[in-house]
């Protein structure tokens, strides 16, 4: 991903180099070269979880549920992440039931639920069904802002080096899972 943000920049270099004596072009090819800056100085999706108030429980899950590692790789990823608040909201003692290691298969379920393939920013995104890393589908909502199968997208396109973050208001479980075994 940092190869090809820096091929971008690069090429975006060369081309206003190129002669165009249009200031706009000259803005354009800025404002892009300082997007994917911003984006190699974010960090990886974990990076910016870690560093980011509100997401210290999805921290702790990802790290129980060996995630870690997946999320610091190329990607790119898009996370639907849910705050503490989401977690927070869970029937009492399920987030502790899920913590468990003898629960790590569910708690995978669940947190790869949250995760899209490719990098889908909010502008791109459209309603329907759309294939997460778990396997299942989430249910896409844009008629009164994002919704994600009901939950709300409170904050979007929070970029990663690696990916992107759309905070939501709740945590998703997939149709595979069944709570009420735990």
């Amino acid at each position: 991903m940092k190869k090809a943000i820096a091929g971008i920049a690069v090429a975006l270099v060369m081309l206003s180099a190129c002669g165009s004596d249009s200031a706009s072009s000259d803005t354009v090819a800025d404002t892009m070269a300082q997007e994917a800056s911003a984006m190699t100085e974010a960090g990886d999706i974990v990076a910016v979880a870690s560093t980011t108030e509100g997401f210290s429980t999805l921290v702790a899950a990802l790290t129980a549920g060996g995630l870690v590692e997946t999320l610091q790789g190329a990607g790119p990823f898009t996370v639907f992440a849910p705050t503490d608040a989401a977690f927070a909201a869970l029937p009492e003692g399920l987030l502790a039931k899920l913590l468990l290691p003898e629960n790590k298969d569910v708690l995978v379920a669940i947190l790869t639920y949250h995760v899209v393939p490719g990098m889908v920013m909010s502008a791109d995104i459209m309603a329907g069904d759309v294939a997460t890393v778990e396997g299942s589908s989430v249910k896409l909502e844009t008629s009164y802002g994002v919704k994600v199968n009901g939950a709300n997208v409170t904050a979007a396109d929070v970029a990663a080096s690696n990916g992107v973050i759309h905070v939501i208001d709740a945590v998703l479980v997939p149709p595979t899972v069944d709570l009420a075994k735990l």
